[in-house]
């Protein structure tokens, strides 16, 4: 029996991912279910058109459909820069102005990873106390936030934090398959459980309803802040296509004020 080629193999298991029938992803492609169960099982090799129209339908990553095209023996369609490079220079300008013009709230720019690529003045609310050993050589957003070590022990609502966190890595597991992020998922679910105290739930006061803030002690009292995220549009090139800006904003006047009050002081 034929073995399907690995770009047969690839496209299948997003097809499975994304949960659609041959019949839906043909449809959503235009093509025919007959050509799509060819490709997949490898008695078909793709055109590089029908490859990118697959990938469109499915919705697969950038970096995934230069994998995909590359097993089927087509050149990758999609660039990846280094934001050192000259032509990520518009980018690294409007990525400065992003997290310049938010302070004095905190704003973190991050890789598909949760990597940490760059932040403001005022992320240090959130960073304080953190030891050297999570900082370095590259911090990552949910180590930072969920190791006993980092802003977990500083969070009036660790455990509500925590359950989010776990939920929307898991989501995103399943959404990409990324081996890199399902291995920081397995290691953010090892990190204890953060018990919570009569004093927490004080502290931390109602839960807000329209979403789960980071309440955060520092000496100024709990600030309680949400987040909010943000891409570029339209990407063509791997790099840009995977960075995310997360904006954190005040949930109330007490944490909009102590906010200022810092930015204030560290200038």
């Amino acid at each position: 029996m034929e073995q399907p080629s690995r770009a047969g193999t690839l496209l299948r298991r997003w097809r499975q991912r994304r949960r659609l029938s041959q019949l839906d992803l043909a449809l959503l492609a235009d093509t025919s279910t007959r050509h799509l169960s060819c490709v997949e099982t490898g008695r078909a090799r793709p055109s590089r058109a029908m490859v990118l129209r697959l990938a469109t339908a499915l919705d697969i990553p950038l970096r995934e459909r230069n994998t995909i095209l590359l097993a089927a023996h087509h050149a990758p369609e999609y660039r990846e820069s280094s934001l050192t490079d000259e032509a990520m220079a518009a980018v690294r300008a409007a990525l400065d102005m992003m997290l310049e013009s938010h302070e004095p709230y905190p704003a973190v720019v991050v890789d598909r990873h949760w990597n940490l690529v760059a932040g403001n003045r005022a992320l240090t609310v959130l960073t304080d106390g953190i030891p050297p050993s999570l900082l370095s050589p590259r911090p990552n957003v949910f180590r930072l936030t969920l190791h006993p070590d980092g802003l977990a022990r500083r969070l009036a609502n660790a455990s509500e934090v925590r359950e989010y966190f776990l939920e929307r890595l898991q989501r995103q597991v399943e959404a990409t398959g990324d081996p890199e992020l399902q291995e920081l998922h397995e290691e953010v679910l090892r990190y204890p459980v953060p018990s919570t105290t009569d004093d927490d739930l004080a502290e931390a006061g109602q839960t807000s309803p329209i979403q789960v803030p980071l309440r955060v002690r520092t000496p100024h009292g709990v600030l309680s802040m949400f987040g909010t995220m943000a891409t570029f549009g339209a990407p063509a090139d791997v790099t840009l296509s995977e960075l995310a800006i997360e904006l954190f904003y005040p949930l109330d006047d007490r944490t909009a004020k102590a906010l200022r009050s810092l930015a204030e002081v560290s200038r």
